[in-house]
C-alpha cells in the first residue's frame, strides 16, 4: 500500500471518528444545556437569600432581622392596614368629611415630624447603657396600648380617636428612627451596601403592605372597622421582642451617663446646625420637601369616590384591599427595576426622569374619574388596577434614591439624629401634601355625597406635581455611591466628643469573629 492510499485511509478514519464523537458532543451539549437551564432557574430561587446571606456577613444578622422586623412587620404590615381600616372608621364609625379627614390623616405625621427628638434620645441618652434596644420596647408598648384603645372602647370620642391613631402611628415612627439610625452608620461605613441597605428596605416594606392590604378588607368586612384595629396590636408585641433580642454593645461607665449625654447632646445640635448649612446638604433637603409639599394629596377624596354606590363605582371592602395588595406587589417590582437597573445613574438624572413618570402617570387618576376608561371599553375594575401599579411602580423608584441621598448627607457621628431630620423634612412635606389636599378638596366642595370637582381637584395636583421638575437643579449630579459631603463637616473637637460615643454604636460594621 502506497503513501497515497495510507493517507487516504488515515483521513476517512479522522474523518469517522470526528463524525462519531460530534454526535457524542451533540448528545452532550444537549444534555449540558438542560443541565445548564434547571441550575439558572434554582440560582435565580435562591439569589435572594444569596443576597441576605452576603448583607448579614457585610454587616450583623440581628441588623438586618431588625430591618425585616420594622420595615415589613410594623411599617410593612401595619402600615397598610392602618391605612385601609382607618379610611373605613373615619367614613363608616365616625362620619366625618373626606376634607376633614385629610386634615386629620396629616396629624399622623406628627410623630414622624418628630423623629429628630427621637433620632436625639436615642443617640445621645442611652438607658441602662443601651442607645437602641430600650426604644424598640418603648415603641412596642406605645403603639400596642393605642391599638387595643381605640379598638376596644365604643363609642369613641373623634378627639380621644384621633388621639390613640396617633399613638399607633408614634410607635411606628420611634420604631422606625430606631433602626434607621443603624441604616445610616452602616450606610456611612459602608457605602457600596447603602442601595442594597434601601433595596431591602423597600422590599420588606413593599412585602409587608402586599400581606397587610389584601387582608384589610376581609377584615374590616368581618370584624367591622373597628374590631379590625385590634389586629394593630399585634405587630408591637414584635417589636417589643426586638429590644430583648437585637444585638447592641453595652457602654461602661454608667455614672457619668449622664454628663455624657449633655455634652453629645450640644455636639449633635451644633453638628446638625453647622451640616445643614452646607448648600450640598440644603438644597436637595428642600428639593425633598418640595417635591412632597407642592404635590396635594387627594387620596380620601378619591377613596369616598370608590366606595360611593351612586356617584363611584362602588367597589366593596374586599376590592378596595385587593386594589392596595396589587399595588404592593407593583412597588416590590419598583424595588427590583431599581435595584437591578437604577442604583448606578447619578440622582439629578433619575429624579428628573421619576418625576416627570410621576406628573405623567397621574392622569390615569383623571381618565379615571371622568369615565373615559368606559367610553373606550375598559372595565373600572381593570383600569383602577392597571392604574395603582403604575402609580405604585413609579412612586418606589422616586422614593428610594431619595432615600439613599438621604443617607449619604449624614455626617458621621450625628447620623441618626441628622437622619431622622431629613426623615422629620419629608414627613413635614407629606402633612403639608395632605392639608394642602384637604383645603382644595374643601374650597371646591368635594363631601361625602358630591365628586362634581374632583376631577378638577386631580388636575391641579398633575400640574403641581409636574411643576416641580423646574426645582430640579438642587438635586445633585454626583453618582448614588459618592460621598456628597466633606469627612471633617465637622470640627476636630465636635469629632473628639463623638468618638467616643461611636463605640455605642448598635451595630458594628463586620460581625465579631
Amino acid at each position: 500500500m502506497d503513501s497515497s492510499e495510507k493517507e487516504g485511509l488515515v483521513e476517512e478514519h479522522v474523518l469517522s471518528t470526528s463524525q462519531h464523537s460530534g454526535c457524542i458532543s451533540n448528545k452532550s451539549d444537549l444534555h449540558s444545556a438542560e443541565t445548564c437551564r434547571k441550575s439558572n432557574l434554582f440560582s435565580v430561587f435562591l439569589e435572594p437569600f444569596q443576597w441576605l446571606q452576603m448583607l448579614s456577613s457585610q454587616l450583623n444578622p440581628t441588623f438586618i432581622f431588625g430591618i425585616i422586623l420594622v420595615y415589613g412587620l410594623s411599617q410593612g404590615f401595619s402600615g397598610s392596614f392602618f391605612k385601609v381600616v382607618t379610611d373605613y372608621y373615619w367614613k363608616d364609625v365616625q362620619k366625618v368629611q373626606p376634607s376633614v379627614v385629610q386634615l386629620y390623616i396629616g396629624l399622623y405625621y406628627i410623630p414622624w415630624i418628630m423623629k429628630p427628638v427621637w433620632g436625639l434620645l436615642t443617640d445621645v441618652f442611652p438607658i441602662k447603657g443601651y442607645r437602641r434596644r430600650p426604644y424598640f420596647v418603648v415603641a412596642g408598648v406605645l403603639g400596642g396600648a393605642s391599638a387595643l384603645m381605640v379598638a376596644l372602647i365604643g363609642n369613641l370620642p373623634a378627639a380621644l380617636a384621633l388621639g390613640c391613631l396617633i399613638g399607633v402611628a408614634a410607635g411606628m415612627a420611634i420604631a422606625d428612627v430606631t433602626i434607621d439610625a443603624c441604616i445610616a452608620r452602616n450606610s456611612i461605613e459602608v457605602p457600596l451596601l447603602a442601595p442594597d441597605m434601601q433595596s431591602l428596605c423597600g422590599f420588606c416594606s413593599s412585602a409587608g403592605a402586599l400581606i397587610g392590604y389584601s387582608t384589610s378588607g376581609f377584615f374590616v368586612h368581618h370584624l367591622g372597622a373597628q374590631g379590625a384595629l385590634i389586629l394593630l396590636a399585634i405587630p408591637p408585641v414584635f417589636i417589643i421582642v426586638l429590644g430583648f433580642v437585637m444585638y447592641e454593645l453595652r457602654s461602661s461607665g454608667l455614672q457619668s451617663e449622664k454628663q455624657k449625654a449633655h455634652e453629645t447632646l450640644g455636639v449633635a445640635m451644633r453638628g446638625m446646625y453647622r451640616t445643614i448649612k452646607f448648600p450640598q446638604v440644603w438644597k436637595p433637603s428642600l428639593y425633598m420637601y418640595l417635591s412632597l409639599a407642592v404635590s396635594i394629596s387627594t387620596h380620601e377624596g378619591q377613596f369616598y369616590w370608590y366606595t360611593d354606590p351612586k356617584a363611584g363605582p362602588a367597589f366593596s371592602q374586599e376590592f378596595v384591599g385587593v386594589i392596595y395588595a396589587i399595588g404592593a406587589m407593583a412597588s416590590m417590582v419598583g424595588v427590583l427595576i431599581y435595584h437591578k437597573t437604577l442604583k448606578d445613574i447619578p440622582f439629578r438624572t433619575l429624579l428628573f426622569s421619576a418625576q416627570l413618570l410621576y406628573g405623567t402617570s397621574g392622569m390615569l387618576d383623571l381618565i379615571f374619574i371622568l369615565r373615559w376608561n368606559l367610553a373606550i371599553g375598559i372595565p373600572d375594575y381593570f383600569f383602577v388596577i392597571m392604574e395603582e401599579c403604575v402609580s405604585r411602580i413609579i412612586s418606589r423608584i422616586r422614593w428610594i434614591p431619595m432615600i439613599v441621598l438621604s443617607t449619604r448627607l449624614c455626617p458621621l457621628g450625628i447620623e441618626g439624629t441628622f437622619f431622622a431630620l431629613l426623615m422629620c423634612i419629608d414627613s413635614l412635606g407629606s402633612l403639608t401634601s395632605k392639608w394642602g389636599g384637604g383645603i382644595v378638596l374643601h374650597t371646591l366642595h368635594v363631601t361625602r355625597t358630591d365628586f362634581t370637582n374632583l376631577w378638577l381637584v386631580i388636575l391641579i395636583r398633575n400640574i403641581m406635581r409636574i411643576a416641580t421638575l423646574g426645582l430640579i437643579f438642587l438635586v445633585p449630579k454626583a453618582d448614588q455611591s459618592e460621598a456628597l459631603i466633606p469627612p471633617n463637616i465637622l470640627t476636630k473637637k465636635d469629632s473628639n466628643v463623638t468618638s467616643h460615643d461611636e463605640e455605642l454604636e448598635l451595630v458594628p460594621v463586620m460581625p465579631e469573629r
